[in-house]
């Protein structure tokens, strides 16, 4: 099925010949060792009655050693041909492949942890397969509209009115493909980052009010109504990362918040850590949906008919772990991400 499989009976003959081995010089040693005493005078007798019962002892032990070695190298070398052969089909694309080693609790223990790297090997070929097919629609819709609005804007017969309603299209579809473009570069960042850099102090609060600025034409369209409250409170930590987390979490809250809909912020402090709250009114979240939300490339609508890659959510987990904090969300009647920060960690 698989090209270079291992031969059973190579590896069979590797470990008979380890343990064979291991029993002849064990005999081999014995041997001079006895030898040895009788030489220097240690046992008192004829080395000469004795060398034909050593020689004897050597000879037998080399053939039982032989034949035990042949018989308990097939034991191990079942699991290990089994995990050799898995590994291969991993190696190849197989992720649906899975393993049995038996009882012995160190088997089970290899039969759990290979099982287990398969299935998420799985998850992520799957992820991996999602966002491509997600990137791609989302990445040709406005390259599409782009394409057409400009052709339509050679027609002269328009007016201007309708020249620079389609001009105001093309520009929001290019703001789109620049924030796929950015959101894509800013996950290969953090992902590769392993310490904060540019750490300083600063007011988280004026962050996440100029975030919501920042963002005030898209709560503008849907008519969203916001409640910040909360007062001045000053963080240790990356700037810079810090703002696309509230970006990101503000965005998403905005996306999935109905018309007319309310945005609550909160923010307080909880035993030496800063808690910033983000919570709208929209659609409950499912509970799977909840479980691999912070995935990369995972989206709970497949439909498309939200805007998105799967990306800022990622990032918003990626930049908070590396500020030694967590990040989680709860669904009911409201839906809330909240966000938990050491305060003083890092200078």
């Amino acid at each position: 099925m698989f090209k270079n499989r291992p031969n059973r009976w190579v590896v069979s003959a590797l470990i008979a010949l380890f343990v064979f081995v291991v029993l002849a010089l064990t005999a081999f040693i014995t041997v001079i060792f006895i030898t040895t005493l009788i030489y220097f005078g240690f046992i008192n007798t004829s080395a000469y009655h004795y060398s034909i019962p050593f020689i004897f002892f050597g000879i037998d032990s080399v053939i039982i050693g032989l034949l035990v070695s042949c018989f308990v190298s097939r034991i191990p070398s079942r699991p290990l041909v089994k995990v050799i052969d898995g590994m291969q089909a991993l190696a190849q694309g197989h992720y649906d492949t899975r393993i049995q080693l038996g009882k012995f609790p160190l088997a089970q223990d290899m039969e759990t942890n290979f099982n287990h790297l398969a299935e998420e090997l799985k998850n992520t070929e799957l992820l991996r397969s999602d966002f491509v097919n997600n990137f791609s629609h989302e990445f040709k819709t406005p390259i599409v509209s782009i394409k057409g609005f400009a052709k339509i804007l050679k027609d002269h017969n328009l007016s201007k009115q309708q020249q620079n309603d389609y001009l105001d299209i093309i520009i929001d579809e290019s703001e789109r493909l620049a924030d796929m473009a950015t959101n894509v570069l800013e996950l290969s960042k953090v992902e590769k980052q392993t310490i904060l850099t540019n750490i300083t102090k600063f007011n988280v609060s004026e962050q996440i009010r100029n975030a919501v600025i920042l963002l005030e034409k898209k709560w503008e369209e849907k008519n969203i109504d916001f409640d910040l409250s909360f007062t001045d409170y000053y963080i240790e930590g990356s700037e810079e990362l810090l703002k696309e987390v509230w970006i990101n979490l503000l965005d998403n809250s905005i996306k999935f918040a109905p018309i007319n809909g309310h945005i609550t912020i909160f923010i307080k402090e909880i035993d030496n850590y800063l808690e910033v709250s983000i919570s709208n009114d929209g659609e409950k979240i499912k509970e799977k949906d909840i479980k691999r939300i912070f995935e990369k490339f995972y989206q709970g609508d497949t439909s498309h008919a939200s805007k998105g890659t799967g990306i800022g959510l990622s990032i918003v987990s990626q930049v908070v772990n590396l500020h030694k904090g967590h990040v989680s969300v709860t669904s009911n009647h409201l839906t809330t991400f909240s966000v938990s920060l050491p305060l003083t960690q890092f200078i």
